[in-house]
């Protein structure tokens, strides 16, 4: 590749790529491409002839051949998108999805004053409800100290370490308005059906739960239940929660069943009921 033109760099990438099953080869292909020559991926696409200089084609030749191990983009540029802000990822925690952001778009909806994120990983969440709603106190929390040392950095190098305050564990002490989740919820039978990003290079412990993917929920929704019923002022506690498609009917069985009063399903951009929100939880007085 070295010497070669972007263009030509690029359809040598793209049919490697291509040939181990990777679904968006060409936009993979450019994404590294530009990270190796240091410009933007439109650049390329506006002059396919430019020149790959010699560092940057051994660049650009070590990261296609970590993409056809299939280690997913983000963690061999090192940083994934996520609403408004740029990431730092590596294989300590998830790679952040679209469908995640559900949960900050909640966020914005209820407009709470004390946020609690939990299982933040990335603190993707966090930092999205910190920079999107600034009067909000906001939480985050990790079982995974590893994690919460990435998160921590990410939100220094966002300026918003004085926003969220991270904390190992589960479920501190409150009060919240609103507690977000994005717990493992992959069954162990749809292990083996998932894509080789996921299984070979992203962190197995955040993923699975269980036979049928609710194991940490069944855990997780009576405990946070209990947290929201102490809450003192007259605001109602919420919880909300990303799930596997088809997992919505159960977890709104467990929510209930826990005690919030009012518990809806919200669907994804895809259809899919990705996130069940549980308010009114009866307040312990």
């Amino acid at each position: 590749m070295t010497g070669a033109p972007a263009r030509e760099a690029l359809d040598a990438a793209v049919d490697a790529l291509a040939a181990v099953g990777v679904d968006a080869p060409r936009l993979d292909a450019e994404l590294l491409l530009a990270e190796a020559m240091g410009c933007e991926r439109s650049a390329l696409i506006a002059d396919g002839g430019v020149e790959v200089p010699a560092s940057a084609g051994r660049k650009f030749g070590e990261m296609v051949r970590r993409r056809l191990r299939r280690e997913p983009v983000a963690y061999i540029l090192g940083r994934k998108g996520f609403r408004h802000l740029e990431l730092a990822v590596d294989p300590r925690v998830l790679i952040p999805r679209p469908e995640t952001e559900l949960l900050v778009e909640l966020a914005l909806e209820l407009a709470p004053r004390r946020v609690l994120d939990v299982g933040t990983g990335s603190g993707a969440i966090a930092l999205a409800v910190a920079d999107e709603l600034p009067e909000a106190e906001v939480t985050a929390t990790d079982t995974s100290p590893a994690a919460l040392e990435l998160a921590r950095a990410n939100a220094a190098r966002l300026g918003l370490s004085e926003r969220v305050r991270f904390l190992e564990g589960t479920l501190p002490d409150g009060p919240f308005d609103l507690v977000l989740a994005n717990l493992p919820y992959v069954a162990e039978r749809d292990w083996p059906s998932l894509q080789p990003e996921v299984t070979r290079h992203e962190p197995p412990e955040a993923l699975l739960a269980g036979p049928d993917g609710l194991d940490a929920y069944r855990a997780f929704i009576p405990e946070c239940a209990l947290l929201l019923s102490r809450y003192t002022t007259q605001r109602k506690g919420a919880l909300a929660v990303e799930l596997g498609e088809g997992q919505a009917p159960a977890v709104a069985v467990l929510m209930r069943e826990a005690g919030f009063g009012e518990v809806e399903a919200r669907r994804d951009l895809a259809g899919i009921e990705r996130v069940a929100l549980g308010r009114s939880v009866k307040v312990e007085r």
